[in-house]
């Protein structure tokens, strides 16, 4: 085994440009990669199990580094980490794991939550974490209409352009669980893999559907028919209502 570190990070995505490392500095990546530079005096880097968007939150990121030896216990990793960390940027909790073990590659899937507050007023303690949407939401149509997601599908419907082509958008989705207490709505989806700006695209037609009833059919329909699927049935939540829930392996 060699000395390959194994991080669960946890963000308020609000103050930082994204996971990954950016030239201004200020990405989720820059920050680690700067917090091991203070400790070791020379640089390593931080390979994480995904991108997350500017905005968007994670309760348990996986990270990995090599690291020169073990002279610090992976125990003793995240207080001397966090001594140089924002206070909106945690290692929760780091072990030592196998040289063969790649956070990024040996992930077979992740869980985001997003969360809706469907209200006139966003609470303050609610700011950035939630989408605010105005009544009415017709709760029991989405949560009818999200079971469409689940299962194997081609998302390229519920996908945004980043710029470099995908080669194969079919993904697989086994949890979609909408619940709702008081104002507020979470959405919960587990599957394979995400698209960019996927999440947000779904909770997005999801609303859509919400406010508007005569459009209950059609995720199934963007599902099965993607190139015929309009512009204007393409509604993007907010990043900052998305949160990184866990990373499966």
């Amino acid at each position: 085994m060699g000395n390959r570190l194994k991080l669960v990070v946890a963000y308020d995505g609000a103050p930082f440009a994204g996971w990954q490392s950016q030239k201004n500095g200020n990405a989720v990546q820059d920050f680690l990669e700067r917090a091991f530079r203070n400790i070791l005096g020379h640089s390593v880097r931080v390979h994480g199990a995904g991108r997350t968007d500017s905005g968007v939150h994670a309760l348990a990121q996986i990270a990995h580094a090599d690291l020169p030896d073990r002279s610090l216990s992976a125990a003793r990793w995240p207080a001397a980490l966090n001594a140089s960390l924002p206070p909106a940027l945690r290692v929760l909790r780091c072990t030592w794991a196998s040289a063969t073990f790649h956070a990024r590659f040996d992930a077979h899937g992740k869980i985001y939550r997003y969360r809706i507050w469907n209200d006139r007023i966003l609470p303050p303690l609610e700011v950035g974490r939630a989408w605010l949407v105005p009544p009415p939401l017709t709760f029991d149509i989405m949560k009818e209409e999200a079971q469409a997601f689940l299962g194997l599908h081609d998302f390229s419907s519920f996908a945004a352009n980043r710029g470099t082509p995908v080669e194969d958008t079919c993904r697989t989705i086994d949890r979609v669980n909408v619940r709702r207490s008081g104002h507020a709505i979470s959405v919960e989806i587990g599957g394979d893999g995400f698209l960019y700006k996927m999440v947000r695209l779904m909770v997005g037609a999801l609303v859509r559907v919400g406010h508007d009833p005569s459009c209950r059919g059609e995720i199934e329909k963007r599902l099965q028919f993607p190139e015929r699927s309009p512009a204007t049935a393409r509604l993007v939540a907010p990043a900052a209502g998305l949160i990184l829930v866990r990373v499966r392996y």
